[in-house]
C-alpha cells in the first residue's frame, strides 16, 4: 500500500475517532475514488504515491468547480461546503507552485527546447515545451497555470 494511501487511512480512523464528520466523508470520498481508480482498466493494480496524488488533486480540483458553480448559482451555503471539503484534501497536496516559480519553469523548459530544435519555438511547438514545463511542475501547479505560462512566452 502507498504510504499516502495508509496516512488517508489513518486520518479517516482519526476523524472518526473525533466524530468529525466533515474529514471523515471527505476523506471517504477519496479512498473511495483511489480504490475506483486502482480497480479501473483490465486488471486491478495498487496505485503508486504519485498517481495517488494524481486523484487527490482531481478531487481537490473537482471541489473548487463545484464551489465556484454554486456560488454563481446564489447557494453560498453548498460553496462553503464545497470550499470546506477542499481545504482538507490540499492539506495531502505539495505545495503549489508561484506565479514566478511558474514563469521560470515555463522559461527553462522553453530555452531547453529552443536549444533541442537550435531555434526559438513558436506557438505551434507548444506541446513540447508543455511536456517539459508540465514534467517539471509536477503536480504542483494546474495544467492551465502552466499552459498560460508557457503561451504567454511562446506568443510573446
Amino acid at each position: 500500500m502507498s504510504t499516502l494511501k495508509a496516512q488517508l487511512r489513518t486520518d479517516l480512523t482519526a476523524a472518526m475517532k473525533a466524530r468529525d464528520e466533515l474529514v471523515k466523508s471527505v476523506l471517504r470520498m477519496t479512498l473511495t475514488a483511489i480504490g475506483n481508480a486502482e480497480v479501473a482498466g483490465t486488471e486491478a493494480r495498487e496505485l503508486s504515491d504519485d498517481e495517488v496524488l494524481k486523484v487527490i488533486a482531481k478531487e481537490a480540483k473537482k471541489r473548487v468547480e463545484s464551489a465556484e458553480a454554486f456560488a454563481g448559482a446564489g447557494r453560498d451555503e453548498l460553496a462553503a461546503q464545497e470550499r470546506a471539503e477542499g481545504e482538507i484534501l490540499d492539506r495531502y497536496l505539495p505545495t503549489q507552485l508561484s506565479d514566478d516559480e511558474l514563469a521560470a519553469i515555463a522559461r527553462t523548459a522553453v530555452e531547453e527546447t529552443a536549444a533541442e530544435l537550435g531555434e526559438q519555438p513558436g506557438p505551434r511547438q507548444m506541446g513540447q515545451v508543455m511536456k517539459r514545463a508540465s514534467a517539471a511542475a509536477a503536480g504542483r501547479a494546474d495544467g492551465g497555470r502552466v499552459a498560460a505560462a508557457v503561451k504567454a512566452l511562446l506568443v510573446g
